[in-house]
């Protein structure tokens, strides 16, 4: 026989025992089997990062999204009254000008300073060009957050721009939890809530007063008994809230909000009476975690 010969048969030989150890490998080893979606589907029902898709983060924490852009004309001001202007553009870089009417507006802003005060809600008003122009009150210094809340062709955005005014920021600590708020000439709501979750859709529960004595009915605001902005700490992540009742009707305040994570949330409940809106403020607690984060802030600690 040629040593080509020999060499060839050798080779034969040798793809024969690699084959076969292969195969045995395969049977041995799950990590070579062909993918059926089984590890995907595990990761899904575990609750993994995997299956987060990039929509579920919660609303407000992007300048852009779905296509749409919040464009600002000016982000710093001096301290004062501020002309804040801006366009929501399409992806093609258009300014939109057809929007849906949600809670009696087309478009809702909402301004509030990085510490959770000088909460302001605007309507703004739409030029012809399709710029919407609102006058706010800037007139502490400080990093700000703006909210542009509204719907097109029947899905709701939240897009969010940061302000800085100029001036001297001295940030003020976030309140502790309590039960009831002041709302401003005598006016005092009361909160009433299971314990917060995340994940899931917590009841509230809304009394208002007045030298204490129970309102009874409140004027319709928005469409609604009252206007609930739920904003979590750190990122100002912008929550959804969802009034229950009939506007109008006797009874407390009632919604119903969607806490995504444990941590700590500022919440303005806004309502009407006796024509003029108030607005009273709540600190929540969601998850053992932010409670621990509570006591170490009564202690001093970081």
């Amino acid at each position: 026989m040629s040593v080509a010969a020999r060499l060839g048969g050798f080779a034969l030989i040798l793809a024969i025992v690699f084959g076969a150890a292969s195969l045995a490998g395969a049977a041995l080893d799950p990590s070579v089997e062909e993918d059926d979606g089984s590890h995907d589907a595990s990761e899904e029902e575990m609750g993994g990062h995997a299956t987060s898709p990039a929509g579920a983060l919660p609303p407000g924490l992007a300048v852009s999204q779905d296509g749409y852009t919040l464009v600002p004309q000016e982000t710093r001001f001096d301290a004062g009254a501020a002309r804040f202007a801006f366009r929501i553009e399409d992806a093609d870089g258009k300014t939109v000008r057809d929007f849906d009417t949600e809670h009696e507006r087309e478009m809702h802003l909402i301004i509030v300073r990085r510490d959770f005060e000088n909460f302001q809600h605007l309507h703004p008003r739409r030029s012809a060009d399709g710029t919407w122009v609102a006058e706010a009150d800037l007139s502490e210094p400080g990093a700000y957050r703006a909210f542009a809340d509204f719907a097109v062709g029947g899905e709701s955005l939240t897009l969010g721009t940061d302000l800085s005014v100029a001036g001297t920021f001295d940030p003020k600590p976030l309140p502790a939890p309590e039960s009831r708020a002041d709302a401003g000439d005598d006016y005092e709501v009361t909160i009433h809530s299971e314990p917060p979750t995340a994940g899931g859709v917590t009841p509230l529960t809304f009394e208002a007063t007045r030298n204490g004595k129970p309102l009874g009915a409140v004027e319709p605001y928005l469409g609604a008994d009252g206007h609930l902005v739920a904003l979590r700490e750190h990122d100002l992540a912008f929550l959804h809230t969802h009034p229950e009742g009939e506007a109008g009707g006797p009874g407390p305040i009632e919604f119903g909000v969607e806490y995504p994570t444990t941590g700590r949330y500022r919440l303005f409940l806004q309502f009407k009476h006796r024509g003029e809106v108030r607005t009273a403020a709540f600190t929540q607690v969601v998850g053992t975690s932010a409670t621990a984060t509570i006591e170490g802030d009564e202690h001093g600690d970081d």
